[in-house]
């Protein structure tokens, strides 16, 4: 699939997530992803080392290469110049913008978090391609506190960027989130946890479509 710069995909945005993944590695969620139809993952692992995060990050690029869906990584800029991938997710914390478009160049996908619309506006005076808001709903793959559904109100109201809805959607709230306007939307647990992945990814799409 051919990118056109600064896009994401309508549909699930899907990121790893291992520690919910009831013993599935993040390789094996990302096959089960693909499986399902999702066109755009994210590489997101804090807890494990470098080199296993290398050794993963090389192996979900070349199923994502193969299967023509975006790979974007999360905070490791370095390892995602090293494997050519799409883009790189930043949060609040991470480097600024400008000094990551200088390191990836300016046909790279960058997308940041924002949690309040401050954040958002500086991330598209910065030159952000796409913004995450949220968390939504409360979250256990956070620690922050949820910003609610008046946040994502707001950056459809005051933002001309694409975003991605993310925190705490599951199955029971995605089509609250729909009806507001939101044409990408993340889930990390309630994909990765999920018994039989492909199977909850076709149910999700069945309510977001």
């Amino acid at each position: 699939m051919k990118k056109t710069k600064g896009t994401i995909p309508h549909g699930i945005y899907g990121i790893t997530g291992e520690k919910f993944a009831n013993g599935r590695s993040n390789i094996e969620c990302v096959r089960s992803m693909i499986d399902g139809g999702i066109k755009i993952i994210q590489y997101r692992e804090k807890e494990k080392s470098i080199k296993e995060k290398v050794e993963e990050i090389i192996e979900i690029r070349r199923l994502c290469l193969e299967n023509n869906v975006i790979f974007i990584v999360n905070d490791h800029v370095d390892i995602a110049i090293l494997v050519d991938a799409d883009g790189v997710h930043v949060g609040q914390d991470d480097m600024e913008i400008s000094h990551v478009r200088k390191l990836i160049g300016k046909d790279k996908i960058i997308g940041r978090s924002t949690h309040c619309l401050e954040h958002a506006k500086k991330a598209v005076a910065d030159g952000a391609d796409y913004i995450g808001v949220g968390p939504i709903f409360k979250t256990t793959t956070k620690e922050k506190d949820p910003v609610g559904l008046e946040y994502l109100e707001e950056v459809i109201k005051n933002i001309d960027l694409p975003f991605v809805a993310i925190g705490g959607i599951k199955e029971s709230n995605v089509e609250e989130v729909k009806r507001l306007g939101a044409a990408s939307i993340c889930m990390v647990s309630e994909i990765v946890g999920a018994e039989n992945i492909v199977e909850k990814i076709k149910k999700l799409n069945e309510i977001i479509d």
